[in-house]
């Protein structure tokens, strides 16, 4: 039998045992609240993730600002955190919207705008500004080049309703823009009550306007444009005529292949070969004038401009399926005026024109002569592009300024043609957008005439004929050249119109509003 162990000396399996020493505590720690800051951190130092203490500023938008503004403010907002709407307009008394029937009109009027060659982004504004107008926040419109859609959903717990519509032809008309834009004022202003019925009424007379200048205007201007563009590069009288008429009959040839059918890549090849037949003629019969003129000035008419601009301006706001699309169309469009240039300077070679692509390095230099063509050259664009004539004027002026400020910088200056190409286009966007913001209009008719005047026909000729001597690598670097100057015009138009939005603001508008229509969220 085991000793029994006396009470005494019993003690707990837990207990500590002897000789060993525990340190102990120097100061217990004082028991806190559970809402106090930790030790680690510090007010200065604190990350900007915490919400401030005065909370996260709500976005006011002040009805000073124009429509456009405030719409892709909150259009570049989640939904979540959009302000309340305000609607202007009603449909029914008792019912609410026709949801159905807004989003039609919507998309009909996006269908309008973006057939007219607007950006991706100002149509989307636009058509959230319809939406908003009869009540309808919680939407989502999406455009990619030729389907727009939008979605709305009622509340969190309701289904979205879904429409969508596909471009299937596009032309230039700026008249019909501007009365679209008058339209979308008209609604998203609370002193003017436009119903349901009556935007249908208002959108079925804008379809059926007729354009503001006939078909025989629109071929004189076509004349004009190319003449005036051959006086630019150094041509005279004679050089004048020459390109007007190539010109003028390639204008009815690109007509007659649009009446059949055709695509637009074989209606540009087609009209870009007069020009060029005519200046090869010419050189052939040995009259004394510059056939480089001749072809640079039909080329003029031809190059997509407004295309380009559009392109470039959504994928700098980050609209790149839409972009890519237009540049690509771009750039079909640019294959076919060189496939039709070089068959005729081909031909010409063959026969033995003295073709000589080093005129290029000797423009002369008018300025009085060239600013006054320039001028001319951008009044008869804006007819090309159907344009309102109380715009004509002022985009005749803004291409005069921008064919001024390139040649001070680049014949005076002595700077270089992409650089002075950049700043003159930066100033074409900068006047368009005052030109057209307070109208609540679109800032295309007052830019896209106006920068006629900087697009790189010589550099494309110059590069074609190269080529055609079988001379690729000079052809390609004038090429080059072309592609870049094309790219300062897109970039400096689009740099001009967000410098005008970032600093040249109404009162009101404040950084929060400035942060809150961030195109990005990660920055």
């Amino acid at each position: 039998m085991p000793r029994a162990v006396p009470e005494s000396e019993v003690t707990s399996e837990f207990a500590v045992p002897e000789g060993l020493k525990v340190p102990q505590p120097s100061a217990a720690e004082p028991e806190g609240s559970a809402f106090s800051p930790p030790s680690t951190y510090h007010a200065r130092t604190a990350p900007p993730a915490f919400t401030p203490p005065t909370g996260i500023p709500v976005v006011t938008l002040t009805k000073d600002l124009p429509w456009q503004d405030r719409m892709r403010t909150m259009l570049r907002l989640p939904v979540a955190e959009r302000p309340a709407p305000e609607p202007v307009q009603r449909v029914e008394d008792d019912g609410g919207p026709a949801v159905p029937r807004v989003l039609d009109l919507t998309l009909r009027i996006g269908e309008l705008l973006l057939a007219g060659g607007e950006g991706a982004e100002d149509v989307e504004t636009a058509m959230f500004a319809v939406c908003r107008s009869y009540g309808l926040d919680r939407c989502e419109p999406n455009v990619t080049f030729t389907l727009l859609s939008i979605s709305y959903q009622p509340s969190l717990v309701d289904d979205p309703v879904s429409a969508s519509r596909t471009v299937r032809r596009r032309g230039t008309d700026y008249t019909r823009l501007a009365a679209v834009y008058r339209l979308v004022d008209d609604l998203h202003d609370p002193e003017t009550h436009v119903s349901l019925e009556e935007a249908y009424r208002r959108l079925a007379e804008i379809r059926r306007n007729r354009h503001p200048y006939p078909g025989w205007a629109i071929t004189a201007a076509a004349g004009l444009l190319a003449g005036a563009a051959s006086v630019l590069v150094g041509g005279n009288l004679v050089v004048f005529v020459a390109a007007a008429l190539g010109a003028m009959l390639g204008d009815r040839l690109a007509w007659l292949c649009a009446g059949r059918g055709l695509p637009e890549f074989y209606q540009f090849m087609v009209a870009a070969m007069p020009p060029a037949a005519v200046g090869v003629a010419l050189t052939l019969a040995h009259v004394h004038v510059r056939a480089s003129a001749v072809i640079t000035g039909g080329l003029f008419a031809l190059l997509p401009g407004r295309a380009l601009v559009a392109g470039v301006q959504d994928g700098l706001t980050g609209f790149y399926i839409t972009a890519s699309a237009r540049l690509l169309e771009v750039m079909y469009f640019f294959v076919g005026i060189v496939t039709g240039v070089l068959v005729v300077l081909y031909f010409g070679v063959k026969l033995g024109a003295p073709l000589n692509p080093d005129a290029a390095l000797h423009l002369s230099e008018r300025p009085l002569w060239q600013l006054g063509a320039s001028m001319l050259l951008s009044l008869t664009f804006a007819v090309l592009l159907q344009q309102e004539r109380s715009t004509v004027l002022l985009v005749t002026l803004n291409g005069g300024v921008a064919w001024a400020v390139y040649g001070a910088m680049h014949y005076v200056g002595d700077l270089s043609p992409v650089a002075s190409t950049a700043v003159a286009a930066g100033l074409v966007g900068l006047f368009g957008q005052l030109l057209s913001r307070y109208q609540f209009a679109s800032a295309l008719p007052y830019t896209t005439a106006a920068i006629g005047p900087l697009l790189p026909g010589s550099a494309t000729y110059f590069g074609l004929l190269s080529i055609a001597q079988n001379e690729v690598d000079a052809g390609l670097v004038s090429l080059v050249k072309a592609a870049s100057l094309a790219m300062a015009i897109a970039i400096g138009v689009n740099l001009g119109s967000e410098i005008f939005r970032l600093f040249l603001r109404v009162p009101g508008a404040d950084a929060a509003r400035r942060r809150a229509a961030k195109r990005t969220r990660g920055f």
